[in-house]
């Protein structure tokens, strides 16, 4: 090759690099691998990003996410997982957990079993993740978005997006990647999306829900699927969104709902509550989930475990007299785990409501 040949080649080398990140154009590597450095996790040798995990930022986060599982495991996870063996009878593959933002973690280890997982919230989902020369540094602010829920097992939503924002790896798309990973998922496929007007999952639109769609496989090797879309669940919100007709297309399923804000409560959210209440064969919750008054005993089949002491001091005026009644008179067994806003433990409560199943023509 002449001289002037290879010069336009290198020519034409840099025109194509020019506009991407510093230091993008050599370290392109898998979702999977991206996940496993965000979560502090070795990563294969021939990964573009292996070179990066002998640095001392990236060994000093991965010793951080080490000791904060190692501690979550221990008070947390490993109680969760019998307890839901043992409690939840009836499991459908799709989970609904809406006011969720991007907490797989106890999507994950109340419902290990689904194979579709419906995450939403108010948080962007944000641009794919990308391990630059510039993101790398943004690690203490990811940690520091994880805080809350690692220690106290809920999001606090404002200072979480306040967070995300200001950081290089903005939206909740690189804390569902520590989550799969460090749930020990391996990701296969992940696309950006919306959902249309008529409730379908399509490429990300101007006018669309904005999501994403997240293929992995667990232990098993069986290929699950986690949407997370960014929306606004109050009444008007899903009047002008489509979520709620594409979680619909799904089916019937079990939901999970937990430090969700009382928002169900009134009467301001009460097409959410009640897509929860038609489409859900199990509801797992805490107090700040859908209120006792919804859910009819003729439909319903209420199971109660740990201990109501009303509602955080925020949230004070969404006390309820008839659960702490139901609590008192029926001295439900206590959880050995926190949940929710009372996250330490001797003061959590949660409930599992089982819908009944319609009589026969025999039993009416």
């Amino acid at each position: 090759m002449s001289k002037i040949a290879l010069f336009m080649k290198a020519a034409a080398i840099g025109l194509l690099c020019l506009g991407l990140p510093h230091g993008a154009w050599a370290q392109s590597a898998s979702a999977n691998d991206t996940a496993r450095f965000l979560a502090g996790m070795e990563v294969p040798a021939d990964s573009a990003l292996a070179k990066f995990v002998r640095e001392p930022g990236w060994q000093q986060h991965a010793r951080y996410f080490d000791s904060a599982w190692t501690q979550l495991e221990r008070q947390q996870l490993s109680k969760i997982r019998p307890w839901t063996e043992q409690n939840l009878k009836q499991r459908q593959p799709t989970l609904y957990y809406l006011f969720s933002g991007p907490d797989f973690l106890y999507a994950d280890a109340f419902f290990p079993g689904a194979t579709t997982y419906v995450l939403a919230g108010l948080e962007p989902v944000g641009p794919m993740p990308e391990i630059t020369e510039r993101t790398r540094h943004s690690l203490p602010s990811l940690r520091a978005s994880l805080n809350t829920v690692l220690n106290y097992s809920f999001f606090i939503t404002a200072d979480m997006r306040g967070r995300l924002n200001a950081s290089q790896l903005p939206g909740t798309l690189p804390i569902l990647y520590v989550f799969l990973a460090r749930a020990g998922k391996t990701i296969r496929e992940v696309s950006l999306v919306s959902i249309d007007k008529d409730g379908l999952v399509q490429a990300p639109a101007p006018q669309g829900t904005p999501g994403v769609k997240i293929v992995f496989v667990g232990s098993d090797g069986m290929n699950r699927t986690l949407y997370y879309f960014r929306t606004d669940l109050s009444d008007g919100g899903v009047r002008r969104s489509s979520f709620l007709q594409f979680c619909e297309k799904l089916g019937t399923g079990d939901a999970l709902l937990k430090s969700a804000s009382y928002l169900m409560h009134s009467d301001g959210f009460s097409k959410v509550r009640q897509f929860v209440l038609d489409r859900s064969q199990s509801i797992v919750q805490d107090d700040s989930g859908i209120p006792l008054r919804s859910f009819k005993p003729e439909q319903w089949e209420l199971h109660l475990y740990g201990t109501y002491s009303g509602p955080v001091e925020v949230f004070a005026n969404r006390a309820d007299p008839k659960l702490r009644e139901l609590y008192r008179k029926g001295n439900p067994p206590k959880l050995d785990f926190g949940v929710g806003y009372r996250w330490r433990g001797h003061d959590s409560n949660l409930l599992i409501a089982v819908k009944k199943s319609a009589p026969t023509a025999s039993q009416r």
